[in-house]
């Protein structure tokens, strides 16, 4: 990451294109989620808006198999201090679960914020089989993390053996992940209109 002449650190960010990539990826999330903030802040209040906007972050972090939610906290401890992601995006996980155990333990209330929460909280209090859809996630998310800590190694796109090697199991991985998810959205939806499906 630092460069060999006088050139500052972020310089390589601008330069480089797996770099670039990066870095603009980071850039929208950060964006992303202080916008979603700003908004449930003030439908909800700072405090339940921090709370919300963390749960909402959590479920990002556990039930999508990519890793944008984590990378808030992954890019910046990769740049400024080496940390490899896939070792960062596993505390991510931490933090997540940690998040939602204390939230169902002390604050169940807040899952009733939005709808996505909802979904959340019934994936969290349903091992089988909506558990399938956070054990997805993590081999899609750790499996982005190595392919990122890859991009960030590389200088371009065309060096990137790890990501060439096993980009087609990722996209499998993905395709899985959304049926279950969509039969998982179908099944909530049918039960909240009184239907009582066998899974």
């Amino acid at each position: 990451m630092f460069s060999t002449d006088n050139k500052p650190a972020h310089h390589e960010l601008v330069k480089h294109p797996t770099k670039r990539k990066v870095f603009l990826k980071f850039i929208a999330v950060v964006l992303v989620f202080v916008g979603y903030f700003l908004f449930v802040a003030g439908r909800l209040g700072f405090e339940n808006g921090l709370y919300v906007t963390g749960l909402t972050w959590s479920f990002f972090v556990l039930s999508t198999p990519v890793a944008d939610a984590g990378f808030l906290l992954d890019f910046p401890l990769r740049l400024l201090l080496g940390i490899r992601m896939v070792v960062s995006e596993s505390v991510v996980w931490l933090i997540a679960a940690g998040m939602n155990i204390l939230a169902l333990g002390t604050k169940p209330e807040l899952y009733s914020s939005t709808d996505l929460l909802e979904v959340f909280k019934k994936i969290l209090e349903t091992p089988w089989p909506y558990w399938s859809i956070i054990a997805l996630s993590a081999i899609g998310t750790f499996m982005s993390v190595i392919f990122g800590d890859e991009l960030i190694d590389k200088v371009q796109h065309k060096d990137r053996k790890i990501y060439k090697k096993h980009r087609f199991k990722y996209r499998v991985v993905v395709m899985i992940f959304v049926v279950v998810v969509a039969v998982a959205l179908y099944d909530v939806l049918l039960k909240q209109l009184g239907y009582d499906v066998p899974v």
